[in-house]
């Protein structure tokens, strides 16, 4: 069946791990008649969460495409992961979403994945609906979580129902839209509809009556005959509430559980007929700042969201369509690599089960293709002749970072294959070679990040590979002054090599430049390729030293800036005062003052109080309240330096420098003190001294290592 842009629905499910989404997409589509049986985690039979690693777990890991029919509409959903480890998944859906819908534990209320996730849906600006799940436990309470969503999005929040009963016995939803109960029977399902209750009707109409002006205040028009009438027709209503939905004016509150199929009837209903469809939705975005019109008759545009590679398939791409239609035998042109790609077939997916499809899917639909030759997440594909490149998904940087090694030397190329692959696949990892470390460093968003793809590598490639700890970029500079010279000469027969430097070097922070003791001619400042910064300051005076020898000079400088004397780390923020030498009219050459600027930084850096320079990050970290004391005492013991503590919602947010150094398995361990309820993010922010006791430790350590 062909399905128009305006019968699409396009929604993804997010929430804390814990929440119920796999259940609550579960639920949905089998209301819709999508599949014939409800599939269970514990049973490890749902259709999204149908990976191997996904059923151990018990957990999403990878964002899942299901779709469901409801009256005259397709319901693309896509279920995503709670951990933030997998943040990807979260952005990669959020950006071709046109609905959000954010599920809530009755029990716990609003948690820390709750808040992280929702400042990504504030950024992509998308419309939400919040659904309260597990309204049958024995710990639910509706009024508290109620409580917390307005005290963290104030009178937007508009809750649709209230529960009529809940805990175990949980089987009635009192519906303020549609002013009426429904009662469900012990199996859930389809509910019967029966009187609201006389103690809630006033509530109730409280409630109803906020819907319509929330409706109406989104248009002047309504908003007239809203004042004239008193009320709204049911057509003027919807399409108010879309309006409001689609413009973020108000989040919709509903109630369920998806468990015992109590209540997913009536949210499937909310999505088709108030959900805005894609052609309601914002235009797309292009690189150029330009907007992409999400209209069937335009030329074919389509983005790749997703990637995964599955070796019995190939590349398993999934996309969506921004502009135009596509259907099998198309061809296509990547706007990044400028290759075509032929379109062989066109799949819908419910999980791991792909439908090929003969019609076309039109724009703001969502599909899958495989076997793509030379395409990646965050390409667009274009009919020949268009050049849309549609706005990428900006992914945030790693969290977390550990050195690896194959267990078989002899498989490493192997390895390293394999993981670019899955780096492809996923922007979030990176792997990145370090030549200063001497290490293949592996970046990821935690260690469940990094332990999965251990996982896939053993399960899917056959391959072994061990975490190692990885090494620290440390960097070396001086805290005075230093003053030398040195003459380098080499006569071996004919020409030979000879250059005198004399040269004074300090730390940059020492000030302005010295005009006072030397007649400054010219002043390089070199930013160097590690961080930090060369000035080399130029005061021959008389010819002593020809100008044309200020490159090579340079380069011998940098040169032994790359491996200091102390821990062989590089050197960085050093002045270099050149302001006297010699030179022979034959024998001088750049070789020559590369080697005579090389061997004269080194003993003038020997002599003037080196010290060891490390990273700090800067760490915020998110938490319960009832951890912040654990969280801070376990930071202390790393030597962080804490900037600030506030209050982010109902969690406490701490802000600290913490040594990289002291940041290895941080993420293990704050899920370990925390359960699982803080989080955190890092940036690089600045290099600092290490303590007396830090540095003489790696310069043993250094100098053992040259011993061996």
């Amino acid at each position: 069946m062909e399905f128009k842009t305006g019968n699409i629905r396009n929604v993804g499910v997010f929430g804390h791990s814990g929440s119920g989404k796999t259940t609550l997409v579960e639920t949905m589509v089998f209301e819709s008649k999508g599949s014939q049986r409800r599939g269970s985690i514990t049973q490890q039979n749902t259709l999204s969460d149908y990976t191997n690693i996904e059923k151990e777990k018990e957990h999403s890991i990878f964002s899942t495409p299901l779709h469901a029919v409801w009256k005259s509409s397709k319901i693309n959903i896509i279920d995503t992961p709670g951990y933030d480890d997998f943040i990807g998944e979260v952005l990669s859906t959020l950006k071709v979403i046109d609905t959000a819908i954010m599920t809530i534990n009755a029990q716990n209320g609003i948690e820390v994945g709750t808040e992280i996730i929702w400042d990504y849906i504030q950024e992509y600006k998308k419309p939400t609906i919040f659904v309260i799940n597990q309204m049958d436990k024995e710990k639910a309470n509706f009024e508290s979580t109620l409580e917390q969503l307005r005290e963290r999005f104030g009178d937007k929040i508009l809750p649709i129902q209230l529960p009529g009963n809940t805990g175990e016995n949980f089987n009635q939803i009192v519906d303020a839209l549609r002013l009426t109960t429904y009662e469900f029977s012990d199996e859930g399902g389809k509910p019967n509809k029966t009187e609201i209750p006389a103690e809630l009707k006033n509530q109730i109409q409280d409630m109803h009556n906020a819907l319509v002006e929330a409706a109406a205040e989104n248009d002047e028009a309504l908003m007239e005959k809203y004042f004239e009438e008193g009320n709204l027709s049911e057509e003027d209503l919807a399409y108010g509430l879309t309006l409001g939905l689609s413009q973020q004016s108000f989040f919709p509150v509903f109630i369920c559980s998806a468990e015992n199929n109590i209540g997913s009837g009536r949210i499937m209903g909310f999505i088709n007929d108030i959900c805005p469809s894609p052609e309601q939705a914002p235009n797309g975005n292009l690189e150029d700042g330009q907007e992409i019109d999400c209209n069937a008759d335009d030329p074919t545009s389509i983005f790749i969201y997703k990637t995964l590679s599955e070796p019995s398939v190939g590349t398993v791409s999934y996309f969506k369509v921004y502009a135009g239609k596509i259907k099998a035998g198309d061809e296509l042109v990547n706007a990044q690599s400028s290759e075509a790609e032929r379109i062989t077939s066109v799949f819908l997916c419910n999980g791991k089960e792909r439908t090929a499809i003969k019609e076309s899917m039109h724009a703001g639909d969502l599909g899958v293709l495989l076997k793509l030759k030379s395409t990646h997440t965050n390409d667009t594909l274009n009919i020949k002749g268009t050049d849309h490149k549609i706005e990428p998904i900006n992914f945030p940087e790693s969290k977390i970072r550990t050195a690896f090694k194959a267990n078989d030397e002899r498989e490493l190329e192997k390895l390293i294959k394999v993981l670019h692959t899955i780096e492809n696949e996923d922007p979030t990892i990176i792997v990145e070679n370090n030549a200063e470390l001497k290490q293949i460093l592996l970046h990821g968003q935690g260690q469940q990040h990094l332990d999965l793809i251990k996982y896939r590598i053993h399960k899917v490639y056959d391959l072994e590979m061990h975490f190692e700890r990885p090494s620290i970029s440390y960097r070396e500079t001086i805290t005075s002054a230093s003053e030398t010279s040195y003459r380098h000469k080499k006569q071996s027969g004919g020409s030979g090599q000879f250059a005198e430097i004399h040269m004074k070097i300090e730390p940059i922070s020492a000030g302005p430049i010295n005009n006072k003791d030397f007649n400054v001619k010219d002043t390089i400042i070199e930013e160097l390729p590690w961080g930090g910064n060369l000035e080399l300051i130029w005061c021959i005076v008389g010819g002593s030293i020809d100008s044309k020898y200020t490159n090579a000079i340079k380069k011998g400088i940098i040169k032994r800036m790359e491996e200091g004397p102390l821990t062989g780390s590089c050197v960085q923020d050093v002045r270099v005062y050149i302001f006297d030498g010699k030179m022979h009219s034959v024998d001088s050459n750049d070789m020559a003052f590369m080697l005579a600027s090389s061997y004269a930084f080194k003993e003038a850096f020997e002599n003037a109080k080196s010290k060891i320079l490390e990273p700090f990050y800067n760490l915020e970290v998110l938490c319960p309240p009832e951890v912040t004391g654990d969280i801070m005492a376990d930071l202390q013991s790393r030597r962080a330096i804490i900037q600030g503590m506030d209050s982010e919602g109902a969690y406490q947010k701490i802000v600290a420098h913490v040594p990289q150094a002291e940041m290895y398995q941080y993420a293990s361990t704050i899920r370990a003190i925390s359960q699982g309820k803080a989080k955190f993010t890092r940036t690089l922010s600045h290099y600092a001294l290490v303590p007396p006791n830090v540095q003489a430790d790696l310069i043993g350590s250094y100098q053992q290592t040259l011993s061996q």
